[in-house]
């Protein structure tokens, strides 16, 4: 067994989900990947465009590296925005500009993750003020975790659009089966639960 670098399996993990929830736009029409599939407005540009502020907020200004420097950020990363506002693009902000964002907050997350050891102390502005500092180690964490909760919404968001399944591209982590066997399955499920149901 070779030796672990915990801070590149890390990484793998973040990008991981980075990359699974960057795919999910793939292949559909500006509707689809900005309608909302569920009660609360779930959507799969507001995914990529929320865990794009995440990065930004959280290797970014949490260790003294701004994103945006002196440039004024976009009004939804500012902290007078409406509630929810980085959950949902306008029409004039394209796919092509939310996707580049998201990737250039990689290049400055792993910047700041090449740049400082684990332990390297930072500070969120936005936590209550007794608990802002932590570490790098905790942050990735947390931000992995995120993305990867993220990931599973864009898989569920995707599937009610087209029907379409995976964990990454070309490794779709599923039994084989045809759309009858699946629609069996689910029929199969519903009975179930109505079973279940009836018999309380």
């Amino acid at each position: 067994m070779t030796a672990s670098d915990p801070k590149a399996d890390l990484l793998r993990y973040l990008q991981d989900a980075r990359d699974a929830l960057l795919w999910k736009l793939e292949g559909l029409s500006e509707y689809d990947v900005r309608r909302p599939l569920t009660p609360t407005g779930t959507n799969l540009l507001g995914l990529v465009k929320h865990t794009a502020g995440v990065e930004l907020g959280y290797f970014g200004d949490t260790f003294g590296r701004p994103y945006f420097g002196e440039n004024p950020p976009p009004w939804w990363y500012t902290q007078d925005a409406e509630p929810n506002a980085d959950m949902w693009s306008t029409p004039d902000e394209s796919r092509e500009d939310i996707a580049g964002l998201y990737r250039r907050a990689w290049e400055h997350a792993n910047g700041t993750i090449a740049a400082l050891p684990l332990d390297a102390i930072g500070r969120v502005p936005w936590w209550p003020e007794e608990r802002r500092e932590t570490t790098l180690h905790h942050i990735l964490v947390r931000v992995i975790a995120d993305t990867s909760r993220h990931a599973g919404h864009a898989d569920i968001v995707r599937e009610l659009i087209d029907g379409s399944v995976g964990l990454t591209q070309g490794k779709d982590s599923m039994p084989p089966g045809d759309r009858a066997m699946w629609e069996a399955h689910r029929q199969r499920l519903e009975d179930a639960a109505r079973e279940a149901d009836q018999a309380v």
